[in-house]
């Protein structure tokens, strides 16, 4: 029973009210296998105080157990202590023991230095004077009349050893005197020549044969020799000899300069040196070729200018991807080389650029105003041009002449948004290559000269031209056919261009000048045409707007019937026919308008149009007597016209037209009514004398006598 209790102690992990469960239950379980058939309660007691005293007794022996390991664990604590104690004893005399050791090897050593100094104050002279006999001996074989009969010159495998031997030689025959030393120092200089092409043999061999520790062994040796610029020259020719075999120079150059500098550096010195030379080699015999051949061709400056601008931008991204590469200390050295390629391109660069830009923006509009079959001519402006204008107005009314469409070109603007941007597209080219090509002291003024050119094109040649045109095409004021106004779309072209212009202003230009005094002279520049521009399309639309206008004046005047506002009979109370046609106008002439401007500009030509429209209108409507069929027509005519200028969208306008219609109104009302309708709200403001005039203007204003009755008005 007690083998049991300790297996049920050791589980992990240990429950006591498990195993007093179980306890119970196997004394029930007991209890019940021996047929009694009921649960009994004394055996349960009973079981419990044996396990109770079984588990005492386990108690007693298991703490005599830990007592007897609490025991040897002390014992052996102790016996751990005085191992310990033993050590660190054996430890101290260790420590001592190294001290003694390392003060020895320190006074050893002192006399091992002391030693060495003496033997090699002695050994250095003594390998001096083996080597100074050694190269006397050789020096003598070279005083002797007749070949070298010495085994490390004839023997080709002791080239290095040679190599050493002369090059000291030869130093040694630059100190002596000449004439009987003579023959000896030109056989050294011979030999030091013959030795020195061996060696450069010897590394193009190796350089074949990619045996990179042969190369770095000839050319430390060569480092000593005058000759050895030609080993690096050797270098860069078998390096670049199986190279740029494409078209394409520029794509070659980075991987062939990455895989010999790698080399560079295990073979040379001097690797940052001789990367300097492999570079200067490929800018001056690769590139510089390349690039001469390809802009040898001026005939078509078009494409030498593209080639320029493609071969710099390409050889300045080329000197930018090498400069990772370690070549001396000047940090300039590879923007100088690119310099030296191009600088006779660059000293002439702006001429050709001004030039072809001008040919080009000159072939533009040729080819424009050609396809539209039109000379251009000599433009008269000013003064005589006005008065021309003025003469053939006042013929044309005096003599019912129509000249207005003399000078129209069928409507044609010779504005052409699409020329504007070929040309605006060549200019910003031509600014993108400037901003390259010229040097940062020329920049500004080469920028500026681009600019004139565009300005002078653009503005002057094209766009002024056309506005020159479109100004005479205007028609006189005050005729009889209706006026076609084909400015409008000469000012709607005109915004067009000019937005554009601005444009490529801010983009392109600005930044080339800007911070310098040809930013001032670009705005001066810039804003004077743009001040002629703006003042020619005023004086173009000032004539359109009294072309329109007074077109519906003489209209009016040709076409209204004083039986319109006077008939003998009642007639249906409809707008006059005269009336129909000229809202018909104006409502065209306005959309165009919309059409042709934006924002604050349209309104204020919308309240000019309407000003004088309304004038035009006003002064009509004063030319007839009304009857009161007459006066309904009137305000059925006023009603359209004011209709139509609800799309003027100015509120003045439409003030001035609903004031109308209420003087209209005094044509109508009753004799009796006419003081409480002057005075009301929409009248109350007028001139007493505007009433009154309109007011005289009623068929029974003497009938009536309304002089009389309105007298009080009057006052």
């Amino acid at each position: 029973m007690m083998m049991q209790y300790m297996k049920e102690l050791e589980q992990e992990p240990f429950d006591p009210e498990e195993f007093v469960e179980r306890l119970a239950w196997r004394t029930v379980a007991d209890s019940r296998g021996e047929g009694t058939g009921h649960f009994d309660p004394v055996l349960l007691h009973e079981t419990f105080l044996q396990a109770i005293k079984d588990l005492q007794l386990l108690q007693e022996r298991q703490q005599k157990k830990c007592e007897r390991l609490e025991m040897m664990c002390r014992e052996e604590e102790n016996g751990h202590w005085q191992q310990i104690s033993q050590l660190q004893d054996r430890n101290k005399a260790s420590v001592k023991m190294f001290q003694e050791l390392d003060e020895r090897i320190n006074y050893v050593a002192t006399k091992v230095i002391h030693l060495g100094d003496q033997l090699e104050s002695v050994n250095t002279p003594r390998a001096r004077a083996v080597e100074a006999q050694k190269l006397m001996n050789h020096f003598a074989e070279f005083l002797s009349p007749g070949p070298l009969l010495a085994e490390v010159f004839t023997d080709k495998t002791q080239i290095d050893e040679a190599a050493d031997i002369i090059q000291k030689l030869h130093l040694i025959a630059q100190e002596l005197p000449s004439g009987k030393f003579e023959k000896a120092k030109k056989k050294i200089a011979t030999k030091y020549d013959e030795i020195e092409r061996s060696l450069i043999e010897e590394f193009v061999k190796a350089h074949r044969s990619d045996d990179k520790g042969r190369m770095k062994e000839v050319a430390t040796v060569l480092s000593h020799f005058k000759g050895y610029p030609q080993c690096v020259d050797a270098f860069i020719e078998q390096s670049q000899m199986s190279a740029f075999t494409g078209k394409d120079v520029f794509r070659d150059v980075i991987p062939l300069c990455e895989k010999n500098f790698t080399v560079m550096t295990e073979v040379f010195s001097n690797p940052d040196q001789v990367m300097a030379k492999f570079v200067l080699n490929i800018y001056h015999l690769k590139l510089q070729n390349y690039i001469v051949a390809s802009l040898s061709d001026r005939s078509d400056t078009d494409r030498y200018l593209k080639n320029l601008y493609d071969l710099y931008s390409r050889t300045v991204k080329l000197s930018n991807d090498l400069s990772h590469f370690q070549m001396g200390n000047d940090s300039m050295y590879l923007s100088k080389l690119t310099t030296n390629i191009f600088q006779k391109y660059l000293d002439s660069y702006i001429s050709v650029e001004t030039k072809c830009l001008k040919e080009k923006s000159a072939a533009v509009l040729h080819k424009y105003y050609e396809c539209k079959n039109h000379q251009k001519k000599q433009i008269q402006t000013g003064g005589f041009q006005d008065l021309r204008r003025d003469l053939q107005a006042v013929i044309g009314t005096r003599t019912n002449f129509n000249i207005a469409q003399i000078e129209n070109y069928g409507g044609e603007t010779f504005l052409s948004e699409e020329v504007a941007i070929a040309l605006l597209q060549e200019s910003k080219l031509a600014f993108r290559r400037c901003e390259l090509l010229s040097r940062q002291s020329d920049l500004p003024g080469n920028a500026l000269q681009i600019f004139e050119i565009l300005l002078h094109y653009l503005m002057a040649e094209h766009l002024d031209y056309a506005l020159e045109l479109g100004l005479q095409s205007v028609p006189i004021p005050e005729n009889k056919t209706q006026p076609q106004i084909s400015f409008f779309d000469v000012l709607r072209q005109c915004n067009a261009i000019v937005h554009l212009l601005e444009k490529q202003f801010i983009g392109s230009l600005v930044p080339l000048v800007i911070s310098t005094p040809k930013h001032g002279d670009c705005l001066q520049k810039k804003k004077y045409l743009l001040e002629q521009i703006e003042f020619k399309l005023d004086i173009g639309l000032d004539r359109s707007i009294n072309a329109i206008v007074g077109w519906v004046k003489i209209y009016l005047q040709t076409e209204q019937k004083k039986t319109d506002f006077k008939p003998e009979t009642d007639l249906d109370t409809l707008a006059s026919p005269a009336c129909l046609a000229v809202v018909q106008y104006v409502g065209s002439m306005v959309e165009r308008i919309r059409d042709s401007l934006d924002g604050k500009n349209v309104e204020a030509l919308m309240m000019e149009f309407g000003t004088r429209f309304h004038r035009v209108i006003y002064e009509h409507l004063q030319q007839f007597q009304y009857n009161s069929a007459g006066a309904m027509c009137a305000i059925c005519d006023v009603n359209e016209y004011r209709k139509c200028v609800k799309e003027f969208k100015v509120p003045l306008v439409n003030t001035l037209f609903d004031t109308l219609h209420a003087l209209c109104n005094l044509l109508l009302v009753k004799p009796e009514n006419l003081k409480q309708v002057c005075t009301g709200d929409q009248l109350a403001g007028l001139d007493r004398s505007i009433l009154l005039n309109f007011i005289q203007l009623r068929s029974d204003y003497k009938t009536q006598k309304l002089a009389v009755s309105l007298k009080g008005l009057a006052t």
